[in-house]
């Protein structure tokens, strides 16, 4: 049996093995931060879902036999002392798995099921395939042997606790081989069409064309790009429950949603290549919008949340969203996309601005997405440094988008009102030294050691240079070798896993880097750019990092970390070309 594995490896213990397009990966991730013993098929339809458990067996006594899972982005591999067993996706919804050496149990996740829950189990009339049926997901999982034999199918038709499942082998070494389909009520039986290494080809081809969009830049200096790419493209689904354009999930592990300011990292790092995803990814949360103007909160296949908010850093990206893209939005897309900006900005004028407040503010640290940072400590409901500079630079964003259609009072408003909220932020929250945050109801004001607090200097050259420079001091007292902590590893709040309250972030990084550059902080913008880049190289994709050891935390599997990893490498990657051309020159 050969297989023809391409692309850089990587373990399913930090990342799942998926496709683009596909509900489903396979992964020993079972539920939040819970690791099982063998790969399961696990589905985010309807919540996450472990439905499957795929188990190697030893063909000589059936037993669960020691197997070495490995993975590159066409093929899915578990190696033993007696042979070897390969997955790769047919489609979206359909992986193949052939083995030599080994049997193969796959059996219902669940081992205590009642009538009316769990996973029904039966061997479908006709075709002899046998069926899963997930009451969790909704679906059905049909199993189909193309060569090879059953040699057990135990609890079928059954009810209440039994296990069931069916096992999967020949003898004498020979090759087996089966499909497993993911589909809702009916299906026509499966139709053989492909060899599988004409599988594996068609995945490498589809994962490397993707690869090539999103990252042509990618050499020897930038090691970590097309593992970014391959994060980005496997988190990727198709439009289905709520989900209403193509989504790149936060993740394939237990954060398989998609928030409302994730999805801007994820549109920019694939505006250049993929520039239809990249507008899906930003559109998607407009999609959702309420009658006030808010964004939910998160959405997924079959929830919308609405209990929080998130920051309004749209403006910020929308504006480099555009300049990213290789061809201007038409008048159509600018008209769509203006009007949704302009109801969320609303909601932040209208909404969360008390009686007379030039200045709005957050109910919680949730709406920040900076959940339990420092900031928050003394109040939760809050008027915050950040909140204000995000909602300015957004406001000019759609100053610009007003003049370029046409719309001239509109845009000289939107420009009062960012200058009034810019003023605003300047003379109630700026101390002469550092912004503090103030109770949205009793005026008090503080300070903390978070670098949420640091945050303004988002504003690059909209700000005084004066307080462009103090802000860039206190923000390099954040840098560890590592990159930037989001509590200052000195203060007696810091944590190494604290959430934000201590470990890196994508998210923080690349707006602080982008607001530094911008001020004319190269120097430490460059800083900032390295030692995160070389954090990703090193460590992977995590939802955060510790800020002193360099260790990857939480969710291994974290889209917006490969899109700011690929956005850093690139304009890494333009500025040394541009260096080398200026000495060439």
């Amino acid at each position: 049996m050969t297989a023809a594995p391409s692309g850089p490896a990587f373990s399913v213990h930090d990342i799942p093995f998926s496709t683009h397009g596909s509900w489903f990966g396979i992964s020993p991730v079972v539920a939040e931060k819970t690791y099982a013993e063998d790969l399961h098929l696990v589905s985010h339809q309807n919540g996450m879902h472990a439905v499957l458990r795929l188990v190697p067996l030893d063909p000589a006594t059936g037993d669960r036999t020691a197997t070495n899972p490995h993975a590159t982005p066409s093929l899915l591999s578990w190696t033993g002392t007696e042979g070897r067993i390969d997955l790769a996706y047919e489609s979206p919804d359909t992986v193949r798995l052939r083995g030599a050496g080994l049997g193969l149990h796959i059996g219902a996740a669940a081992a205590v099921l009642t009538p009316f829950s769990g996973t029904y189990f039966y061997r479908e009339p006709g075709t002899g395939a046998h069926v899963f049926t997930s009451y969790e997901t909704g679906r059905r999982y049909r199993v189909t042997v193309l060569s090879g034999t059953v040699t057990e199918a135990s609890g079928t038709q059954s009810l209440g606790s039994a296990a069931r499942g069916v096992t999967i082998g020949v003898g004498g070494g020979a090759v087996w081989e089966v499909a497993v389909e993911e589909y809702e009520t009916a299906r026509r039986p499966y139709a053989f069409s492909a060899s599988f290494d004409d599988v594996i080809d068609t995945a490498r081809a589809a994962f490397d064309t993707f690869a090539d969009s999103v990252a042509p830049w990618r050499t020897s200096e930038t090691p970590a790009a097309e593992l970014a790419a391959y994060v980005l493209w496997s988190a990727t689904v198709r439009p289905l429950g709520f989900v209403t354009r193509p989504a790149v999930l936060m993740s394939k592990h237990w954060m398989d949603k998609v928030w409302s300011w994730d999805h801007c990292f994820n549109s920019l790092a694939l505006a250049a290549g993929s520039p239809a995803l990249a507008l899906d990814q930003f559109s998607l949360p407009f999609d959702h919008q309420d009658e006030t103007g808010a964004l939910p909160d998160s959405v997924a296949h079959s929830e919308i949340l609405h209990n929080f908010v998130k920051p309004p850093i749209h403006g910020w990206a929308l504006h480099h969203l555009r300049r990213r893209l290789h061809e201007p939005l038409s008048q159509a897309e600018l008209t769509e996309v203006y009007d949704r900006l302009v109801r969320w900005t609303d909601f932040w004028l209208t909404m969360r601005r008390a009686p007379g407040s030039a200045l709005p503010y957050y109910q919680h640290g949730n709406d920040s997405g900076w959940d339990n940072a420092t900031t928050f400590d003394p109040e939760r409901v809050i008027v915050s440094a950040d909140l204000a500079a995000f909602l300015v630079l957004q406001l000019r964003e759609l100053a610009e988008l007003a003049g370029e259609l046409g719309l001239s009072d509109d845009a000289r408003g939107w420009t009062r009102t960012a200058d009034a909220t810019q003023t605003a932020l300047l003379d109630e929250l700026w101390t002469g030294d550092r912004f503090v945050a103030r109770s949205a109801d009793s005026g008090a004001t503080w300070t903390s050691s978070s670098l949420l607090d640091l945050m303004p200097v988002v504003l690059g050259e909209h700000l005084p240079e004066s307080i462009g420079d103090a802000l860039a001091d206190r923000i390099e007292a954040h840098l560890t070798a590592y990159g930037l902590a989001t509590e200052l590893p000195t203060s007696p709040h810091y944590l190494d896993d604290g959430y934000w309250r201590g470990p890196i972030w994508a998210p923080s990084t690349v707006l602080i880097e982008d607001g530094l550059r911008r001020a004319g902080h190269e120097r430490l913008a460059d800083e900032i750019s390295a030692r995160f880049r070389a954090l990703c190289e090193t460590s992977g994709f995590a939802e955060n990092f510790d800020a002193l050891t360099g260790a990857g935390l939480r969710d291994r599997a974290y889209t917006w970390t490969a899109s700011s990893y690929l956005l850093l490498a690139e304009a890494h990657e333009l500025r040394r070309a541009e260096t080398a051309e200026a000495v060439g020159g």
